[in-house]
Formats: C-alpha cells, structure tokens, sequence
C-alpha cells in the first residue's frame, strides 16, 4: 500500500467562536483506496495558517511511502527535516497532523479501533470533566463576570453528571474583558487575589465537596503570582492547579515546592525530550500533552509511558475539532496512568461540532471510546466545503 496523495485544509474562521477558530485538518490518501484524516491541533488564536503550511510541507516527504510505516515516517519528518529536532508547536503540530493520519489509515486497514493497536482498552468509560466554565456552559461562548455567573455556570455541569470542573478564574474582569499581562504577573495587588478567591469559593459552594475543581491559568500568571494565587485557593481542594507560568522545568519546580496541590502542564511541551526534564525532578504531578501538536499518536504514546515510569498521571490536551477528540479518546483508553479526560465548552458547539461526521459526547460525566476502525470519526463534508485545501501529490 502506498499515499498517493495529500489533502491540507484550513477551515474559514469562525466568527462565532470567542477567539479565531481555525481548524487545520488533512486527509491522506491510498492506492489501496483506504483514507486517514488528522489534525494539528492550533486552531485557535494564532498559528493556524503556518501549521497549515507545515503540514503542507511534511506531506510532500509522504507520497509513496507505505503509510503503515508510521514509526519510519515519525523519524523521516523529525530527523530530515532540521527544525523536527527540538522543534516547537508548528513543527510537531504538522507532524501530529500526519501521524493521526497514518493510524486511522492502520486501524482500518486491520479493521479495528486505534485502541486495538495501542495494545487494547483498559477502560470502557472515561471519567470527563467540564472545561473552561468562564466561558459559560453551552452552545456559544459568555465571558464569567461575577462570583454568580461561575456558580451557575459549575451548577449547569455538575446538573449533566459531571463530577469534576475546570475554571480560569483570572481570565475575564468584571466588565467581560481580558486581564492584561501586567494585571497577572508579578505580585498581585489584593484586589486581584480576592477576585478569584470569591469566584473559586462560589464554584466549591456550588458544586459541594464530593465534585473536584481543577484550576486553569492558562499560563498568564507569572511564578510570583501564581503561588500567590495557589496558596489563596488550594485551601478549597483544588484537584489541580494547571498551566500556572510559562512552561519552564525550574520554575515548575519552584511553584509545586510553595503549594499543596498537583501542578499540570503539557499543551505547550512539546515531544519526549522536552517533557523528559518535568519527569526526572517530579516538578509535574500531571501532564497534558495535545496529540495535535505534540508529535501525534505515536510521540503522545511514548510521553505517556516515560510518565508512567516516574508515577505521574495523564489528561490529553484537548481543545481542537472533534477529530483531536476521537485520537485522545483511544489513547487514554489504553494508557495506565489515565487520569481524566478534557471535554472543552468548544465542542458543545454546533460550529465546531459540524466539522466531523460523528458527535460523540460524553453522558453523565462520562465518554465511551469509538468502536469504528481507525479513528472512528471523519472529516464532514461540510468542512471539505468551508475550507482553503492544497492537495499534495
């Protein structure tokens, strides 16, 4: 079996959407007439046009090539590429594009689910969380501004069956604006700490004891503010405390040694090699790698088990179109240190929902895994039809 050609798609920007939401998808064709669909998971904010480009640019080493090989194909796009070694979000978000491909294409050839071939299913259901509540909870996006927006928003999920919540409380003022960068870094002012103390304290006081909090940062505080920050709410048993500066081993280090609760990171490390030093000093206690930009299923299986060697837990990074949704899916059904599964506001939406053409979600707080071969999900025709696409040959 050989790819005989590439499709690269950027989807038309969403207007909807609460930031640009530009999915960049590609389908890989065969001789055989088996196809396989991927995603570089940077559909959102900035970046979108260069994974494009970078996906385009890998395609091009595809044609020809035996797309079972995917574990050869991994180290073409990484060693001959010269910026593959040690290389950023654009570099492994094409990368992943591909490689999701290539298994999906695996899995039907053989006729079977992903899991399958990542050595079989652990679990049937996968607990799931709510994710990013400042945003409401529901088709389309409403920036969080009081202590009683956050409280109903955590009572709208927990009422679906959820028993976990994830909230940046420090991403919106009361006016629905962003903090800037200057209002979130360095030592707070007590105006800011007890803004999202009260906006933590109203969502614990909805959702009571037995449902777990997990705190987003979204990486906009600094090391100085966010300990401020954590030791101000780990006091209302914060399941985690995510993304809390800038991704940095040192000061990840720095962070989990003044706080009492499990610090998370991962959609901004990239690769084995950049997680390698999060595991050897213990300064991570959860990761999150996003199989659409972090080296695809086959460099997101291997993170996951050099973390399983050093007893750290696994969320995948999901925050893209619902193909991103069905890889992390068949991943965390096999992996041992499986901890919980993102299941981001975005994908309640009909705009990103029409994207594929299936609409797995999760029932009662919980997600069941694609049983179809591959993948189990595809590209719609829809976004075929909405989309700027280059073929590769």
């Amino acid at each position: 079996m050989k790819i005989t050609k590439i499709d690269v798609m950027m989807v038309n920007g969403v207007a909807t959407a609460s930031t640009p939401w530009r999915p960049v998808l590609c389908r890989i064709y065969t001789d055989e007439g088996i196809y396989g669909d991927g995603e570089a998971a940077i559909a959102y904010c900035t970046g979108a046009p260069a994974a494009f480009g970078m996906v385009k640019d890998l395609a091009a080493m595809l044609i020809g090539r035996d797309p079972l090989d995917n574990e050869v194909i991994w180290e073409i796009m990484y060693k001959r590429t010269f910026w593959g070694q040690n290389g950023g979000p654009i570099t492994f978000a094409g990368m992943s594009a591909l490689d999701i491909a290539l298994w999906d294409i695996k899995g039907k050839y053989f006729k079977v689910p992903v899991y399958k071939l990542l050595g079989g299913k652990k679990r049937d259901k996968l607990r799931t969380y709510a994710s990013q509540l400042q945003f409401g909870w529901g088709e389309g996006t409403i920036a969080a501004t009081s202590p009683e927006h956050y409280y109903n928003n955590a009572k709208k999920a927990v009422a679906e069956g959820y028993d976990c919540v994830k909230v940046d409380f420090f991403q919106f003022n009361e006016k629905g604006e962003q903090f800037t960068e200057e209002e979130r870094t360095g030592l707070l002012k007590p105006y800011y700490v007890n803004l999202v103390e009260s906006r933590v304290a109203a969502v614990r006081e909805a959702v009571g004891p037995n449902v777990d909090i997990i705190m987003e940062n979204h990486s906009f505080p600094d090391a100085q503010s966010a300990v401020q920050l954590g030791r101000a709410v780990q006091k209302y048993n914060i399941f985690y405390f995510e993304e809390p500066n800038t991704p940095n081993p040192k000061t990840a280090r720095y962070i989990a040694d003044k706080l009492e609760m499990p610090i998370a990171s991962g959609e901004r490390i990239y690769s084995r090699w950049q997680y390698a030093p999060y595991f050897e000093d213990q300064s991570l206690q959860l990761i999150q790698p996003d199989l659409g930009n972090c080296g695809g299923i086959t460099e997101g299986k291997k993170i996951c088990d050099m973390a399983h060697t050093y007893d750290i837990g696994v969320q995948a990074h999901v925050c893209a179109s619902p193909l991103s949704t069905a890889a992390a899916l068949h991943l965390e059904a096999v992996i041992p240190n499986f901890v919980i599964h993102e299941h981001h506001v975005f994908n309640l939406s009909s705009w990103n929902k029409q994207l594929s053409i299936y609409d797995y979600q999760p029932v009662n707080g919980e997600y069941s895994i694609p049983e179809l071969p591959g993948l189990g999900n595809e590209i719609s025709e829809y976004a075929f039809a909405n989309s700027e696409i280059v073929t590769v040959k």
